[in-house]
């Protein structure tokens, strides 16, 4: 683990001995994959010191210097802030991860809208004394509950980001499917496009976005006609696995939507465990979000064993 420290507006970070192949220039552009424009901003504005001077940026870096990056300036925030109880997963100097509950948006859809996680986060870091705009990675559907992402600067915003899109953050859900699935496993590999007659919904589209699900059968629950899945997503695709699984005659249980059962209250859809190397210490951040319905077919899985 890379040792860092929070000093004042300062982020310092002790240089390890396999940055050494770096200058400050290609840490950022190679290593962190940092935008060029944020980049540029961070040079111009003298953002970037080497052992509290300005330094060369093409200069290989060397063991134990110490680079600083001005990450914690004020910024107002775009969200109302809002006290809702909403558990952390996981929390540092730079992101956040919650536990969304059901019924909740990830952000806003309009200006001054509240009762969304984004306005949570911006509550949560308010009352710590964070003067930051939180940002969003990632979201999950309303009824959607899990583990969600959020960023607290624009650098370590614009590198989970990148992350994201390069399916370095991994995501496992565990779906509820309507009917019982005979096999063991698959994969879906179906492109997913808007549905030209409903505002919200998506549909199977030979013209739409390229869009892979991989499942796994935990449990065939008959007497219920449910079948308990685990889900990986090789794309990120708006109601990605709510529609796969109802082109091929599984809708998620309770998910009216897509042509779903009532045998749950929601879209029977939990995104249980997030994983991913921290850009800046490089640990390994694992999470696990535990089930807040008290439903016992979601209650009866640990999601530490996911």
């Amino acid at each position: 683990m890379i040792q860092t420290n929070k000093k004042g507006n300062w982020f310092e970070i002790t240089v390890p001995v396999e940055w050494e192949k770096y200058t400050v220039e290609t840490l950022f552009k190679d290593f962190w994959k940092a935008p060029k424009k944020l980049v540029h901003t961070f040079r111009m504005e003298k953002g970037v010191l080497l052992n509290g001077q300005l330094p060369d940026w093409t200069l290989p870096l060397r063991k134990s210097e110490r680079l600083s990056v001005k990450l914690f300036t004020e910024e107002e925030s775009s969200y109302v802030p809002q006290y809702l109880n909403v558990e952390v997963l996981y929390e540092d100097d730079h992101l956040i991860v919650f536990n969304k509950p059901a019924g909740m948006d990830t952000h806003p859809n309009e200006d001054g809208q509240t009762g969304t996680l984004a306005n949570a986060a911006a509550f949560h870091m308010q009352a710590s004394g964070e003067v930051n705009r939180p940002r969003h990675i990632h979201r999950l559907d309303r009824d959607t509950t899990g583990a969600v992402l959020f960023a607290k600067n624009p650098l370590i915003a614009a590198i989970l980001d990148k992350m994201l899109e390069e399916r370095s953050i991994k995501r496992i859900y565990l779906a509820l499917a309507d009917g019982i699935i005979r096999q063991k496993k698959g994969t879906i590999d179906k492109p997913i496009g808007r549905d030209r007659h409903h505002p919200t919904r998506r549909r199977v589209s030979e013209t739409g976005q390229h869009a892979i699900t991989h499942f796994k059968v935990l449990e065939k629950l008959k007497q219920k006609n449910l079948t308990l899945v685990q889900c990986t997503l090789d794309t990120g695709r708006t109601h990605q696995i709510r529609v796969h699984f109802s082109s091929i005659g599984h809708p998620l249980a309770g998910d009216e939507l897509y042509g779903g059962s009532d045998a749950f209250y929601r879209q029977a859809l939990h995104a249980a465990k997030m994983e991913f190397t921290h850009p800046f210490t490089q640990e390994k951040i694992i999470c696990h979000a535990p089930f807040i319905d008290e439903e016992p077919i979601f209650i009866n899985i640990d999601p530490n064993e996911i």
